[in-house]
């Protein structure tokens, strides 16, 4: 069964989780609880993936093995993520790319998946033409399951620094100028992972889950 890298859209919703599908944390005005499925909306979830599509162009990376999703990654303009207002820390450009979170089944986790995921996020930006990514990074061990952010350790090993330091919700941000151009054949190395998944369908888990947090 083959693999590749596809847009994220709204059609991708249902495959994805559980607590995924109709999530709408980043994309909430209301102030919500920092965990996963803290605000689920399923109408306004595809709205939002309609609007960003519409405005903006495509805003996530899947990696699939047929028609099952391995893992996704999620990005626009921070002006699309209004819960990023009632961080501790907000975004220096509301119009720069932000990374808000990206989730991979348990099996193929630690196998570079993360790594693969996160290089196809910043060469559509980069192709793009744009400057700086921002991403909102989880600091410490959690009280809950999961979180909607990515790792700080594992941003940093790839290239992030601080931006805007907080003990539990940093602000971090890699500048797309200094990297080299990303002509990596992801869809190669997508194929090549040794990602021992079983034939039956699958759900994601959460990739910030604290175990393994730097190993993604």
């Amino acid at each position: 069964m083959s693999r590749r890298l596809s847009p994220l859209g709204a059609a991708d919703v249902a495959l994805l989780s559980p607590t995924c599908e109709g999530c709408v944390f980043w994309e909430s005005d209301d102030r919500l609880e920092v965990r996963c499925g803290a605000g689920c909306d399923p109408g306004m979830q595809r709205e939002w993936f309609s609007r960003v599509h519409a405005e903006w162009g495509e805003c996530g990376r899947v990696a699939r093995e047929g028609e099952d999703v391995l893992g996704f990654i999620k990005y626009a303009p921070a002006r699309y993520f209004p819960q990023a207002r009632h961080l501790p820390v907000a975004p220096p450009d509301w119009n720069a790319p932000l990374i808000t979170c990206m989730h991979i089944h348990d099996e193929a986790r630690r196998l570079g998946l993360g790594r693969l995921l996160l290089h196809a996020a910043l060469r559509d930006l980069q192709s793009r033409g744009g400057r700086c990514v921002y991403a909102y990074a989880f600091n410490g061990a959690p009280d809950i399951g999961f979180t909607p952010m990515v790792g700080e350790a594992f941003l940093t090993r790839h290239g992030f620094v601080v931006d805007r330091p907080h003990p539990r919700y940093p602000l971090l941000r890699i500048d797309l100028r200094s990297l080299a151009s990303l002509t990596e054949n992801l869809e190669s190395v997508l194929e090549s992972l040794r990602i021992p998944l079983p034939g039956a369908r699958r759900v994601p888990t959460p990739s910030i889950e604290m175990r393994g947090l730097a190993d993604e």
